[in-house]
Formats: C-alpha cells, structure tokens, sequence
C-alpha cells in the first residue's frame, strides 16, 4: 500500500468515526435545546462558548494545528447553535401587551425562534406558565426611572415560577399618531402609566391630557383603530410599524438613560453553574426591631453584596411586608450554603427564585 493510500485510509477511518461522534454530539445538544427551552434561556451562552474554545484548543498538543482546530470548534458550535434553533421552533413565550410592547421585543430578540403569544395582563402572561400553557413568561421587574413594577413582584413571591434570566433593554417613548395627523393638533396621549410618567415633563410641556392603557402598544392599537386625529400614543418605533402609525416625534423619555428589566420566569429552576454571580430571594420576617438588619448582616458577613431591597405588602395583614432582594455573589457556593443556614433562623419564609450568571444587554 502507497503512503498515499495508507494516508486516505486513514482519513476515511477517521472520518467514519467523526460521523458516529457527531452524531453522539448532536444527540447531547438535543437534551441541551431540550433544557433550554424548559428552563426558558436563550440558544446564545457567549461565556459557556469561550470557556468551551479555550479548554479544548489546549487539548491539541501540536501548536501548529491548534488554530485550525479552534475553527472548527467554532464551526461545530455554530452548528450546534443552528439544530437548536430548529428544535426551539414550538417554544411558547407568554408577555403582557400586543405586537410592539416593550416586552414582545425583549422575547423576540430573546428567542426568535419561538412563537411570542400575547396576554391581556400580567398575571395571564404568568398562569400561562404557570398552567402549561406556554414555556416562559417575559414580564418587566423594574424601570430605572419609575421604579418596580409591583404587580409583577407580587407574582414572583405568590407564584411558584422561578426566574432564570434578566434582560436589559433601553426605553426610547415616541410619539405615535395616525398617518395624517400633526402635532400641532394633538390634545390627549394614551400610554401605559409608566411611559407616561417617563415622558411626564415632555406631556406637561404641550398640555396633553392623560389616557391610561394596560400596556404601550395597546395605546398605539387603540389610536390606529380610532378615527379621533387629536389623540396620539406613546410607545416604540416598533408599535408604530405594527399598527400603521407614524412618528410624530422621537425619543421624549424626560431620562436620557432609561433602562426596563425583563425577568424570564420558568416552572423549573435553572441548574447552578459556578460562574453564577447574580441571586433573587424573597423573605419575610417577624415584626421585631432588629429582625430585617440581621437578614442585612448575614448576607454582608458572609461576602454577599445587597444589590437592591424592596419591601412590598403582604395583603394578608394589615402593614405586614415581605421583601425582595437581588445580591452579587454565588449562592450555591460554600458561602452560599452557610449564609443560607443561617438566613433560615432569621426569616419566617424564604425562598431563592433565582441564581444566574449576569444580566443580558438587549
């Protein structure tokens, strides 16, 4: 036998055995896509990909070849990446509003792949999880310039869903009019209370009188729909494009800088991993002086930073309160465990609804 043929032999064999191995492979991304779409997180896993590329691009001793091999890690990865895609196509992600919202914007980037199915409210979009009806459910925990949003809160601590993720995304309001109205004639603007609060200055300033919607692209369905010249909606550039408006003036957010914080809630919590930095929980103590500073001095003695604390009505006693905490830190770590222990004789309830890696930029 040739050097040559011994050579293509060799490749031929090689070759035989990749197929069988890929499709080993294929058949663990199944059960990953399969996770993902349970625990309700996106294909992407940027920093598991990088890990993933430097480890194994050290198992090629051969220096010269290990470049080449680092593509074809990211070849397979891509790949890999392209049959989740395809296996995520019957995702259900429920949120609150109609085509345009702020939060059908956040799960379609989130999961394009997956079918967005609209709810009237909040509390639908949860039960919708909650009931099996959808996946997950892509809901706004907080604005940077109006604050929480309470109602979700509520479901966090009530339900039993866990949040696996938190997205970020900047909130540009706009002004949104039908085609041929001018804003010299615009006398009322319709908005969810929050967009209106975040354009508050800008609507004082013109003299608009205020309608309250359930949601911003519900305001933009409801002025496409009307006949009434005079009213116009405030919401997304995407609302307009989805309903036929125009845009009578962009970006009238009274901040520069204004961020919504989407939580992607989920029946099952997600696996620890140990680049977890981020945690949720929500507890409530007994109505003794002293009983919430030690829950604050537990989790600073044990080297966890108390990010945001928020105290919210319990509605089953009068001026009783529980509290919602989001800390840096891991807490599935040997620290974790501890303070945890220790949180246990502290609190009359306590439960972690989530523990993850880091906020995603939208």
């Amino acid at each position: 036998m040739t050097k040559l043929k011994k050579a293509r032999q060799i490749i031929n064999e090689t070759d035989s055995e990749m197929a069988r191995l890929f499709e080993k492979r294929m058949d663990a991304v199944r059960t990953v896509a399969e996770y993902k779409k349970e625990n309700g997180l996106p294909v992407d896993d940027l920093s598991r990909e990088e890990e993933m590329i430097k480890r194994n691009a050290m198992l090629v001793e051969n220096e010269e070849l290990r470049s080449y091999y680092i593509n074809f890690l990211k070849s397979s990865i891509e790949i890999s990446k392209k049959y989740q895609h395809k296996l995520l196509d019957g995702m259900k992600v429920a949120y609150s509003g109609v085509a345009g919202a702020f939060a059908n914007i956040v799960s379609k980037k989130a999961f394009p792949d997956a079918l967005c199915v609209p709810y009237p409210d909040f509390k639908s979009a949860y039960n919708a999880v909650v009931l099996g009806d959808c996946d997950c459910a892509v809901l706004p925990v907080e604005n940077s310039y109006n604050g929480d949003v309470g109602n979700v809160l509520d479901l966090a601590f009530f339900g039993n869903l866990y949040i696996n993720g938190i997205y970020e995304i900047d909130i540009i309001q706009n002004l949104l009019a039908k085609k041929d109205a001018q804003i010299e004639n615009i006398k009322t603007v319709a908005s969810h209370p929050q967009a209106l609060g975040q354009a508050s200055s800008y609507i004082e300033s013109h003299g608009f009188k205020r309608i309250e919607t359930v949601n911003t692209a519900v305001a933009a369905k409801q002025v496409a729909d009307g006949d009434d010249l005079t009213i116009a909606a405030i919401g997304s550039v995407e609302a307009a494009k989805e309903f036929g408006l125009k845009v009578l003036e962009k970006h009238i957010n009274e901040s520069t800088v204004n961020t919504t914080r989407f939580a992607v809630f989920t029946r099952t919590q997600n696996e620890s991993s140990k680049n977890d930095d981020r945690f949720i929980m929500l507890f409530t103590v007994k109505n003794m002086a002293g009983s919430l500073g030690n829950v604050i001095s537990v989790i600073g003695k044990y080297g966890f930073n108390l990010r945001a604390l928020k105290s919210r009505p319990t509605k089953e006693l009068i001026w009783d309160y529980y509290f919602y905490a989001e800390g840096e830190g891991n807490i599935n770590s040997e620290q974790g465990k501890k303070m945890m222990e220790k949180l246990q004789k502290c609190c009359s309830n306590l439960k972690i609804i989530a523990s993850f890696e880091r906020e995603i930029k939208i």
